[in-house]
C-alpha cells in the first residue's frame, strides 16, 4: 500500500451501535465480541438492581439517614454521637456502595465500549503503557479471571452485608424451634403487635436539633429491624381455637389471644413462613447471615493486613536498598530476627498480654508480615538503583525522596504487586486459624474462623455450622492464589501469552 494513501475504514465492517448499546452495561461490548465482559457487565448490573429493588425501602431510609446525620453533626455533635450505632455506619457503607457500584458498571462498561471501537476503527494501539500491558496479558488467563469475578462477588457481599443477609447475625430465634435447623428449612411463626425494642428514646423538644435526632432515631429503627418491625414467634405448629392461637415450641404448648396478634380477619393473617438457607446454629441464629457478616471481618482483616504489611515493607526495602552502609545492616538485621522468630508464637504472645480485639489483630498480623516484602523491594532496588537513569536523575541534582518516589517505588510495584496479592489468602487462613483457637476475633461477633469454632463439637450430627464457612474461606483463598498466579503471569514479559 502506498503510504501517502489514506487509512480508509470498511463502514460496512463496523458494528452497529445503537443508544441502548451504550446505555445498558454490558450490551454494546457483547455484541462487539467481547463476550466476556459484557457478560460480566450485564450480570453484576441485574444482580446490583435486583439487590436494589429487594431492598428498596432500607436503601431509602439509608440514604436519608445519612443526609440527616450529616445534618445533625453542623447543627449539633454531641447529639449525633448520643444515636450513633455501628450498625448504622454498616447500613450508610453499604448504601453508598450500591449505588456507587451501579454508577460504576455504567462507566467502566462505557467506557471499554469506547475504547474497543476506537481499536476496531483505528487498530490497537502502538505503545501500551505497564498497566494496559498487563492487563490484556492478565485478561488471557480464564481462571484468574474467573477468580477476580468471585473476588469481586465476595467483596460486594462484605460491603452490602446488611441488605443481604435476612437476618441479624446477633438475633437469637425462639432455639427451641429453630436451634440445629439442617439447610433449606422453613418454620412459620406469628407475628406480633409488638414492636422490636430499641432501647434509644425519642426526644420531647420541638427545635431543630431534637427533629433531626428523632428523624435519625426512627430510621435507625426502621434499618435495626430490617423494615420488618413486628416480633415474631418462631413455632413447630400453631391452631386456632376460638379467640386464642394454640402453638407449639418443642415440648411445650401455649396459647396467646388473638387480640395480640397483627390481624384476626383470617388465620393466616398472623403467620409468616421464614427460611434458614443455610441452617441455624444451637442458639437459632441464621447460618446464611452469619457467613455474610463473617465475610466483612475476614476479607477487611485481610486487606487491611495486607495494606499495612505491603506499605511498611516497602518503605523498609526501599530505604535498606537505597541508602546502604550501616542503614542497610540494621534494617536487615531486623529483618533477619523477626523472620527466624515464629510468627505464630509473636502473635500468640502479643494477643496474650495485651488482649484480642480486630484492632490488635490487625496490628499484630500487620508487623508479623512484612518482612518478605521488604526482602523483595530491596532487592530490586540494589538492582535499580545502579541503572543509567538512577545514575542521571543524582547527576541532575534530584533529592533522594523524588528519586526514590518518582522512579524507584514505581518500578518496584510488579514483585510488590505479585506478592500482595498472595499475601492476603494466608493473612484470612491465620486469622481464621486465631479464630478458630479463640484467640481472634471474639463471639458473639461473627468471623468465618469463630463459625466453624462453634461447630466443632457437632460437626457430625451438624455438619453444616462449621462447613458453610470453611467453603467460603477455601473459596476465597484459592481465588487469590489464583490471581496471584494469573497478575505474575501478566507483569512477566517473560510468561507472557
Amino acid at each position: 500500500m502506498n503510504p501517502e494513501t489514506p487509512h480508509v475504514t470498511n463502514r460496512a465492517s463496523q458494528p452497529r451501535i445503537l443508544l441502548i448499546d451504550r446505555l445498558l452495561p454490558g450490551i454494546g461490548l457483547f455484541r462487539t465480541g467481547q463476550k466476556g465482559l459484557g457478560i460480566f457487565f450485564m450480570l453484576s448490573t441485574v444482580i446490583f438492581f435486583a439487590i436494589l429493588g429487594w431492598r428498596l425501602p432500607l436503601v431509602a431510609s439509608s440514604i436519608h439517614s445519612l443526609g440527616t446525620g450529616i445534618l445533625l453533626i453542623f447543627v449539633s455533635t454531641d447529639s449525633f454521637y448520643a444515636v450513633f450505632t455501628q450498625e448504622m455506619l454498616e447500613f450508610w457503607i453499604a448504601s453508598i456502595y450500591l449505588i456507587s457500584a451501579l454508577f460504576g458498571l455504567f462507566y467502566f462498561s462505557h467506557r471499554s465500549l469506547g475504547k474497543h471501537l476506537d481499536e476496531r476503527q483505528h487498530g490497537p494501539k502502538q505503545e501500551l503503557t505497564l498497566s494496559e500491558s498487563g492487563w490484556r496479558s492478565f485478561r488471557k488467563h480464564t481462571i484468574a479471571l474467573y477468580a477476580s469475578v468471585v473476588v469481586f462477588l465476595l467483596y460486594s457481599t462484605a460491603f452490602m452485608a446488611p441488605f443481604l443477609s435476612p437476618f441479624s447475625p446477633f438475633e437469637q430465634q425462639d432455639f427451641l424451634v429453630t436451634a440445629y435447623k439442617p439447610p433449606l428449612t422453613r418454620i412459620d411463626a406469628l407475628i406480633l403487635k409488638d414492636r422490636k425494642g430499641v432501647t434509644i428514646p425519642l426526644r420531647k423538644g420541638t427545635n431543630l436539633e431534637d427533629k433531626l435526632t428523632n428523624t435519625l432515631i426512627t430510621d435507625f429503627k426502621t434499618l435495626k429491624s430490617r423494615n420488618e418491625p413486628n416480633k415474631l414467634i418462631f413455632v413447630d405448629s400453631y391452631r386456632q381455637i376460638g379467640d386464642t392461637v394454640s402453638y407449639v415450641q418443642g415440648p411445650r404448648e401455649k396459647t396467646i389471644p388473638l387480640d395480640r396478634l397483627v390481624s384476626s380477619e383470617t388465620h393466616r393473617d398472623f403467620v409468616v413462613t421464614r427460611s434458614f438457607i443455610l441452617g441455624t446454629d444451637q442458639y437459632g441464629r441464621d447460618i446464611l447471615s452469619r457467613v455474610i457478616y463473617g465475610s466483612k471481618i475476614s476479607l477487611s482483616i485481610g486487606f487491611l493486613v495486607v495494606l499495612i504489611s505491603v506499605t511498611l515493607g516497602t518503605v523498609i526495602g526501599v530505604s535498606s536498598g537505597y541508602f546502604g552502609g550501616i542503614i542497610d545492616n540494621i534494617l536487615m538485621r531486623i529483618v533477619d530476627v523477626l523472620i527466624a522468630f515464629p510468627a505464630l508464637f509473636l502473635i500468640l504472645i502479643i494477643i496474650a498480654t495485651f488482649g484480642n480485639s480486630i484492632f490488635l489483630i490487625v496490628i499484630t498480623l500487620s508487623f508479623t508480615g512484612w518482612m518478605g516484602v521488604s526482602r523483595i523491594v530491596r532487592g530490586q532496588v540494589l538492582s535499580l538503583k545502579e541503572q543509567e537513569f538512577i545514575l542521571a536523575a543524582k547527576s541532575l541534582g534530584l533529592s533522594n525522596l523524588r528519586i526514590i518516589f518518582r522512579h524507584l517505588i514505581p518500578n518496584t510495584l510488579t514483585p510488590v504487586i505479585v506478592a500482595a496479592t498472595l499475601r492476603i489468602g494466608s493473612i484470612i487462613l491465620t486469622e481464621a486459624g486465631l479464630s478458630f483457637l479463640g484467640l481472634g476475633v471474639q463471639p458473639p461477633t461473627p468471623s468465618w474462623g469463630n463459625i466453624i469454632n462453634e461447630g466443632r463439637d457437632s460437626l457430625l450430627n451438624h455438619w453444616w455450622i462449621s462447613t458453610f464457612p470453611g467453603i467460603a474461606i477455601l473459596s476465597t483463598v484459592v481465588c487469590f492464589n489464583l490471581i496471584g498466579d494469573g497478575v505474575r503471569d501478566a507483569l512477566d514479559p517473560r510468561m507472557r501469552v
